[in-house]
């Protein structure tokens, strides 16, 4: 079985990790621009304290769930509108991020080209 890649060279674990990481790092004034939007949600609407709206935010951003309850009307619309986009963003920064793994495991499958 033939383990080399489309340009002949052997992959290495670290070249795959380097690529991952360069895409994250790409976009990563997306991740801190979403979640400085959802701390100023928190902080501004909400009236919580900077670390708890980082702590909110985060979680939101990272799949989890608010800590705290909301209490305005207003709050609640643009925390639910912040979880959409936040639920968003995480997906594109988790596809963009495993993008050269799955590319990998296509090309050791042929299944890139078509090919069985």
């Amino acid at each position: 079985m033939n383990l080399r890649d489309s340009h002949g060279i052997k992959p290495r674990p670290w070249h795959l990790a380097g690529h991952m990481v360069s895409r994250g790092l790409a976009l990563l004034p997306l991740g801190i621009g979403t979640l400085a939007l959802g701390m100023a949600i928190y902080h501004w609407v909400e009236g919580l304290a900077w670390p708890d709206a980082f702590l909110n935010a985060a979680m939101l951003l990272g799949g989890m769930g608010p800590v705290d309850p909301l209490r305005t009307t207003a709050g609640k619309w643009l925390a639910g509108i912040y979880a959409l986009f936040a639920g968003v963003v995480f997906l594109v920064l988790a596809g963009v991020m495993l993008a050269p793994v799955i590319h990998h495991v296509l090309q050791r499958f042929h299944l890139e080209n078509g090919n069985r």
